[in-house]
């Protein structure tokens, strides 16, 4: 009897705490995984999908190479070979911590295989006639006002190689009196890039005016900070 009373009495304990949940377990599924989720205020937002700032995007953005500052520069065009290099070794000399550099555009010529201007027309035709004993049948006597008139001329050529051939094969033929001259059609020009301290602006532009007054001057482009 005693047996049976204890049994009933530990039966409404185990029901009392089963309802009440002290035995760790629920009847709502759900209860377990609400008591185990992470406090919202405790969350931070690491990142939203959404563009950075405008100030952001300046900071991050590529900068662009500029001339640093408190430089000086001046760039001199269209100037001969030979005076870029006189003004380049004047600023070697008169400002040695200057940076310059030279670049040079290479002209270009024809090369002209022709017989020296004869005296009158008579002796012209002379020469004619017996460029055609030695069987030259392209020729042409210039006959115009200038220093190159009743010249003989045998020949245009882009190439000095080109030229020296043909006056050779002339020579083969008997013609003596022939000669190559050069014509320029295109002169060489330089041109300096020079860069110094900006307390040094005023001695810069007084060397250029000194050794070449009729340098043209342009705007120094940014300097690319890769090729510094």
């Amino acid at each position: 009897m005693r047996i049976l009373v204890f049994l009933l009495i530990l039966s409404n304990l185990l029901f009392f705490a089963w309802t009440h949940d002290y035995l760790g377990l629920s009847r709502e599924p759900d209860a377990y995984r609400a008591r185990e989720q992470l406090h919202a205020d405790q969350l931070r937002i690491v990142s939203t999908d959404q563009p950075p700032p405008e100030a952001e995007r300046k900071e991050k953005a590529p900068k662009q190479a500029e001339r640093p500052a408190g430089e000086a520069c001046l760039l001199l065009a269209d100037m001969s070979p030979a005076d870029a290099e006189s003004l380049e070794a004047m600023f070697a000399e008169k400002l040695p911590g200057s940076k310059v550099v030279r670049t040079t555009t290479p002209g270009s010529a024809s090369y002209w295989v022709n017989i020296p201007p004869l005296k009158s027309k008579r002796e012209a035709d002379n020469k004619v006639a017996e460029l055609k004993k030695f069987g030259i049948k392209e020729y042409f006597v210039v006959q115009e006002n200038g220093p190159n008139n009743l010249a003989i001329s045998l020949g245009l050529f882009s190439t000095q190689e080109a030229a020296a051939a043909a006056l050779e094969s002339l020579r083969e033929k008997g013609v003596r009196s022939a000669r190559v001259t050069e014509r320029s059609l295109k002169p060489a020009l330089a041109q300096l890039e020079v860069r110094g301290a900006d307390a040094q602006a005023e001695e810069m532009r007084q060397i250029v005016a000194q050794a070449a007054p009729q340098a043209k001057q342009a705007a120094c482009k940014p300097r690319n900070a890769a090729a510094q």
